[in-house]
């Protein structure tokens, strides 16, 4: 039996994103979907939202071993962090993705309580800000 799994990601979705296949065997059709759907299950994340799955079964023509495979393809929400949690790169990225949605125009944020959010001072904030700016201006060269 051969297993062929296409798949198109959307990597803009704010989620992980995977892939799980499994296999069982049974006595007959319904067992061995009923135990290949129980692994998969235990395999997913918690909170995952099922996408798209499917199962095929196979049943061996001399012993009449019947085999279920399974693939799910799920999104599962990212691990909820604390913002005063972020290291100083975690919040760079996050300040960069802000300032690149506002057409990195610092004014439009309120430094103050960006500040408060990340629990650092807000010389801390205009650093970054300013390093942010400095690598656009390299890039866009």
């Amino acid at each position: 039996m051969n297993l062929t799994v296409t798949l198109l990601l959307d990597p803009h979705g704010n989620a992980r994103k995977g892939v799980l296949a499994d296999y069982s065997p049974g006595k007959h059709k319904e067992d061995a979907i009923q135990k290949a759907l129980e692994k998969l299950n235990r395999a997913l994340p918690q909170d995952a939202k099922v996408i798209d799955f499917e199962i095929g079964t196979y049943t061996t023509p001399v012993t009449r071993r019947t085999y279920a495979v399974a693939v799910a393809v799920y999104n599962a929400p990212l691990e909820v962090k604390a913002f005063d949690e972020y290291t100083i790169k975690e919040r760079r990225e996050l300040l960069a993705k802000v300032l690149r949605d506002f057409n990195y125009n610092p004014k439009v944020l309120n430094i103050s309580e960006i500040a408060r959010m990340f629990g650092v001072s807000r010389d801390s904030i205009y650093y970054d800000i300013e390093q942010i700016l400095k690598e656009g201006k390299k890039i866009s060269r």
